[in-house]
């Protein structure tokens, strides 16, 4: 049962009206995620807006998909899982070998292998990365910039985890279960 309600795009109005009208203009549908932080406006125009900006760098959408599936596993995130597995599918046309190698934090590429290897440590490690770290990313051919990105989409990710994790969100995609039971 869910936590927090999602509001019905009926019942919206101001600024959360025109976020879920520029929404559903863009997919065709609110997202129970979305509808859910339409309850704060701010909230829902933060996550937005920092989504646009991290969609504009240089990682690109595939990378984008694969750091927020090791994400959403590492924090036990259902909603998470199934929202970001159907995304990957479907909009990053990504395998489900290769969606299933990255919520493990691994990928047959050596430079996708240690974006999510160090995606998956900013999370277990709570952001308190090392020198050596940082180096390994690097050393994968990874620019500074783009470790600055992968920060900015595991922060994006850790976001909508707690905050699907807080809300329990109904899912509206297929359900992807992660593979390690969230502490309760």
């Amino acid at each position: 049962m869910t936590r927090l309600k999602a509001l019905s795009p009926d019942h919206a109005s101001g600024k959360t009206k025109e976020m879920f009208n520029a929404i559903n203009s863009k997919f065709g549908v609110i997202p129970n995620m979305m509808r859910t932080m339409g309850n704060s406006s701010a909230f829902l125009e933060g996550y937005l807006n920092l989504n646009s900006a991290l969609s504009g760098g240089t990682l690109g959408v595939k990378i984008s998909a694969l750091i927020a599936l090791v994400v959403a596993e590492t924090n036990a995130c259902n909603y998470c899982l199934s929202a970001h597995t159907y995304l990957g599918a479907n909009l990053a046309k990504l395998d489900v070998e290769t969606m299933e190698a990255a919520r493990l934090g691994g990928a047959k590429d050596a430079r996708v292998n240690a974006i999510l290897k160090f995606a998956q440590t900013l999370v277990t490690k709570r952001g308190h990365v090392n020198d050596a770290d940082v180096t390994a990313v690097k050393a994968a051919g990874v620019t500074e910039g783009e470790v600055g990105e992968i920060v900015g989409h595991v922060a994006l990710n850790i976001l909508t985890n707690y905050f699907n994790n807080t809300a329990n969100t109904e899912i509206d995609f297929p359900v992807v279960e992660s593979h390690e039971v969230a502490v309760v």
